[in-house]
């Protein structure tokens, strides 16, 4: 009896002293981050298995050349795990509403800060001029926020982003190549022209031929059945609360039968799903939607995507759609070139700059050190990834069966997933649990 007390007493020692540990160390960080330069932070839900989070407004320049121009305040959401882990920043393409936790964080048992990209959701000057979004500024954004928490983070740091994300890591690094030690894009293009013409290629190859053809003759059914599927769509978005001033709904009707094709692959849908001749109207307006939905030609989807259709139309890159089999199907479109997939804020215009894409791919070949790139094989944008290279010390996977929303550490096979943390290991110098 006296030993069960002597080790129930042990044990709440043990967590008394556990847990003053923790609420010292989250003292002292908050104290650190009171004293970080161009910081604001407030205390928010700690994810499991975490010490603490917090919500941040980073000042940034508008341009970091120039500081007259002014400034803004950039979000981010730091998730602290302990200053003797490494740290992973999140190089985010879009806005981040919510604060959550990355499997390579959680892989690495590490620090994570993750960061809204300039001129999306909440990070935005109070005047929008959109000749500061550019790659160049929103990756000294990522490399003040390094110099700002490398003074309490001082051990390994990793980059990692998914999508645009993900190419979003990749021009940081070629900007600042010393901020990190490794970096890992998940599904990433990286564009080398305004319309890229490896997409056509992968659309044109990818699958078997009886689905591709199978791809073809449903677009064109649905296109020959326009004042059928009209009605139907109209409604639809009425209930989803989309409407269509930036395009008719006509046109956006005509864009979503466009992009079938780049969707069904990007997303890994299946051949065998998709309607035949004896389906319904109603069935294939609703299989369309689920596929390729036209609410995403919407004001609103628009509208909250504006800034990456400009960096799309200015120095990224993008696609565009293949109209020359429709030409006598298509009414709303112009069918003399093929539309363009951006979709520019208030309908402006930008001159397409290739010189960075083209300085990126030189480096990528070259220079590109310790990166792990992390594509599916059945996803679209698999046409356009980092091609694997021996002259540079880093790693490839194209994950099989898997697409854009699939591609990840958690559904690789054990030996990919060997591979992958044997690599880590080796280069941060660390051993993974």
């Amino acid at each position: 009896m006296l030993f069960i007390m002597k080790k129930q007493l042990l044990l709440i020692v043990f967590f008394i002293g556990f847990f003053n540990t923790i609420n010292a160390q989250n003292d002292n960080l908050e104290k650190l981050l009171f004293n970080l330069p161009d910081v604001i932070f407030k205390k928010i839900e700690t994810a499991q298995g975490f010490e603490s989070a917090y919500e941040l407004k980073v000042k940034q320049p508008i341009d970091h050349s120039d500081l007259s121009k002014g400034y803004f305040y950039q979000k981010a959401y730091l998730t602290h795990s302990g200053f003797d882990k490494p740290t992973v920043i999140i190089t985010e393409g879009y806005s981040r509403n919510r604060n959550r936790v990355y499997e390579l964080t959680q892989l690495l048992n590490a620090n994570q800060i993750d960061v809204e990209h300039r001129f999306f959701g909440e990070s935005m000057p109070d005047s929008l001029n959109y000749n500061y979004l550019n790659l160049k500024q929103a990756s000294a954004d990522l490399h003040h926020i390094k110099q700002l928490f490398s003074t309490i983070y001082l051990k390994k740091w990793v980059s990692t982003g998914i999508s645009k994300g993900g190419s979003t890591t990749v021009f940081y690094r070629y900007f600042y190549p010393n901020d990190v030690d490794v970096s890992v894009p998940y599904v990433a293009p990286i564009n080398n022209a305004f319309e890229d013409q490896r997409i056509y290629k992968f659309l044109n190859t990818t699958g078997t031929d009886d689905c591709r053809k199978k791809i073809k003759s449903f677009q064109i059914r649905l296109l020959k059945n326009r004042d059928k599927i009209l009605p139907l769509l109209k409604f639809y978005s009425m209930g989803a609360g989309a409407k269509y001033t930036y395009l008719t709904l006509a046109q956006a009707f005509e864009y979503t039968v466009l992009e079938y094709p780049f969707s069904f692959w990007q997303y890994g849908q299946d051949c065998d799903k998709i309607p035949n001749n004896k389906a319904s109207i109603e069935d294939i307006v609703t299989y369309l939607t689920s596929v390729s939905d036209i609410t995403f030609f919407g004001d609103d989807l628009i509208k909250n995507y504006g800034s990456h259709y400009y960096q799309a139309a200015a120095e990224m890159g993008y696609y565009g759609y293949q109209t020359k089999e429709f030409k006598n199907l298509l009414k709303a479109l112009p069918t003399f070139t093929n539309p363009h997939a951006t979709f520019m804020p208030n309908k402006m215009t930008a001159k397409f700059d290739g010189t960075l894409l083209k300085n990126v791919n030189e480096w990528i070949k070259a220079d590109a050190h310790k990166m792990i790139y992390i594509n599916g094989a059945l996803d679209t944008w698999s046409a356009t990834a980092v091609p694997p290279n021996k002259n540079v010390d880093s790693e490839w996977f194209f994950l099989s069966g898997k697409h854009h929303g699939t591609a990840r550490i958690a559904n690789m096979t054990a030996s990919e997933k060997e591979k992958l943390i044997v690599t880590l290991e080796k280069w941060l110098s660390i051993k993974i649990d």
